[in-house]
C-alpha cells in the first residue's frame, strides 16, 4: 500500500526521475525549476510506498496570485481565483490504475473545500497526445473549458475544470 504526506525540498531528485520519466505528458524540468514551483503559494502532495518509502508519486499545485509565467495558468488566473490549480500530476509506470491518482486528487479537493474554493484547473496535453490522462480526469469529473497551443505552439492543451461541492457546516 503507500501513504499520501506533503511534498517536500528533500523529494526534489526523486520528484525529478519521476517527472522526467513521464515526458512528454509534463515538461522536462530542473531541480531548481520544481525547487521554485513549491516556492510559490501553492500545495504539494507525495505517495510514497507504505513498505520502504519510496516516493512513487507526486502533484504539484498553485493557488490564485502568484506571479508564475505558465501560459496555463495564466489562462485560469484570468477567470477568477475561485480555483485551485494542479501544475502537474506524476505517478510512477508501476503505480497505475491503483487509485493512487484519485488520491493525489482527493486531497486536492479536499483542501479546495477548506478553503472555500468552487474549482480545481489543470490542463493536459491533446498535441502530443496524453489519451490516459484525458480519460482519467474525465472519471473524476473534469470537464474541458477550452483549449489553447502552448510553447510557442508545439505543445496544444486541454484546459479542464472540476467544480467542487462546498459542504456547509451547520452552526452548533
Amino acid at each position: 500500500m503507500w501513504v499520501l504526506r506533503a511534498l517536500d525540498v528533500s523529494d526534489l531528485p526523486r520528484v525529478l526521475v519521476l517527472n522526467d520519466a513521464a515526458y512528454p505528458a509534463v515538461p522536462i524540468s530542473s531541480v531548481a525549476e520544481l525547487a521554485q514551483l513549491l516556492a510559490f503559494d501553492g500545495f504539494s502532495f507525495a505517495v510514497t510506498d507504505d513498505a520502504d518509502g519510496t516516493l512513487v508519486a507526486f502533484l504539484i499545485g498553485l493557488r490564485p496570485g502568484n506571479d508564475y509565467a505558465s501560459e496555463n495558468y495564466r489562462y485560469f488566473e484570468s477567470r477568477g481565483s475561485d480555483y485551485l490549480y494542479v501544475d502537474r500530476i506524476v505517478v510512477a509506470e508501476s503505480e497505475r490504475g491503483k487509485r493512487v491518482g484519485q488520491a493525489l486528487y482527493g486531497g486536492v479537493f479536499e483542501l479546495a473545500r477548506a478553503e472555500g474554493r468552487g474549482e480545481v484547473d489543470c490542463e493536459v496535453n491533446l498535441d502530443p497526445p496524453n489519451p490516459g490522462s484525458l480519460a482519467f480526469h474525465a472519471r473524476l469529473g473534469f470537464e474541458r473549458v477550452g483549449e489553447q497551443p502552448t510553447k510557442g505552439g508545439s505543445v496544444t492543451v486541454a484546459l479542464l475544470v472540476k467544480r467542487v461541492e462546498l459542504v456547509e457546516t451547520s452552526p452548533t
